[in-house]
């Protein structure tokens, strides 16, 4: 098993935090390898005084889009939560004026789309700010595994025009970077100011993924249940920019793909005989209980992947998509705003809508993946 971030802080760093106050970022997969949460470890040994959660609040209940009002811990009611997903805007310097160290501990799923890395940016910033009214706030990330890998690195890049809570930085969908990899490259690219240390990981290699650790798998979201999910989701998050379930709703989010309006067997069909690499696909039909087509009957197909290491999430996605507008022209629609903010620019739609061939659109992305893997290579820690 891997020694996680916040275990080398609390067990060979802990002078990082004595006789002082810390804030920490969080929410319920900020646990330890024995799944202690790491505000009880916190609070045994350093002064924390604030809590901070993102998207889905502290424990990971709320859906996706949901505003949370900042609340008080339910085990310290003097103990603050603000909440960076919340119903008021946060006011950072006058929450700063009482923390010395803010800690981020949060696990993430290793693609630009989900809005903890859009979370640790936007702190990130918030900390350079406060530096220019003289506040100078350490900042900690405890590091944790990239679930899906620290080797593969995929999807278009981001165009600044684009930017957004999941789009927060110039990068490729799949990043192939640790929460402190990214921050790392984060602090340096931007020209940051304010102190910034990385708690890093012991054992942990770029070829692992969770299943490899020895870690349990804690969902980070209520959509990502399982490492099928999160293995798929970096390419099937682009359903959420069209009219088509990517079976939110379900007990396979990102996994079950399907509209009312989809032959399932003939979908399933012309997938199948593509012969992806690592992946074969599946008829069903299920009945979403909220999202997109609640309570109506769906047809499409269940994802299953062959070979995790080796599946391109994001070219599986675009395939689907390519067939669906080419047998569905009239019923197949993109949601323009969304899925442009998703794919990080408006090009992969509009090529897709133009019929461009496939090979074309991925070989597209290929020049950013492989100068990406150039630039992200001074941030690289394991």
């Amino acid at each position: 098993m891997i020694k996680l971030g916040i275990t080398h802080l609390l067990t060979d760093k802990q002078e990082w935090l004595n006789s002082k106050s810390v804030g920490l970022i969080t929410n319920h997969t900020g646990v330890d390898e024995n799944l202690t949460q790491n505000i009880t470890l916190l609070s045994e040994c350093a002064n924390l005084v604030a809590l901070f959660s993102p998207e889905h609040g502290l424990w990971g209940a709320a859906q996706d889009g949901v505003k949370i009002a900042n609340s008080k811990y339910h085990e310290n009611q003097t103990l603050q939560v603000y909440s960076l997903y919340g119903t008021t805007p946060i006011i950072w310097d006058k929450i700063l004026n009482d923390i010395d160290v803010l800690i981020y501990d949060i696990q993430d799923v290793g693609a630009r789309y989900y809005t903890y890395l859009g979370t640790l940016l936007e702190a990130m910033k918030a900390l350079d700010i406060a530096m220019e009214s003289g506040m100078c706030v350490e900042c900690i990330v405890a590091d944790r595994p990239n679930p899906i890998g620290g080797i593969c690195i995929e999807g278009p890049m981001l165009e600044s025009d684009y930017t957004s809570l999941v789009g927060p930085y110039a990068v490729p969908v799949r990043y192939g970077l640790t929460i402190g990899e990214i921050a790392n490259l984060f602090y340096t690219e931007q020209g940051c100011r304010f102190p910034l240390k990385i708690a890093q990981m012991e054992g942990w290699h770029r070829e692992m993924w969770h299943n490899e650790t020895g870690l349990f798998w804690v969902p980070p979201s209520p959509n990502m249940p399982t490492l099928e999910t999160a293995t798929l989701y970096p390419g099937t998050c682009l359903f959420e920019g069209t009219n088509v379930s990517e079976g939110r709703g379900t007990t396979k989010p990102f996994e079950y793909i399907g509209a009312p309006w989809i032959d399932n067997q003939k979908f399933t069909t012309r997938l199948n005989e593509l012969r992806l690499s690592d992946v074969l696909f599946r008829p069903i039909t299920f009945t979403p209980q909220f999202s997109k087509y609640k309570e109506e009957v769906c047809h499409g197909v269940s994802i299953h992947i062959t070979d995790q290491k080796q599946a391109a999430s994001v070219e599986i996605a675009v395939w689907m998509m390519r067939l669906l507008i080419d047998e569905y022209p009239n019923k197949f629609e993109f949601r323009e705003t969304h899925f442009d903010r998703l794919a990080g620019n408006a090009s992969l739609r509009d090529v897709l809508l133009a019929g461009t061939p496939m090979d074309e659109i991925i070989e597209s992305w290929s020049a950013d993946v492989e100068r990406f893997r150039e630039r992200r290579e001074p941030y690289l820690l394991y």
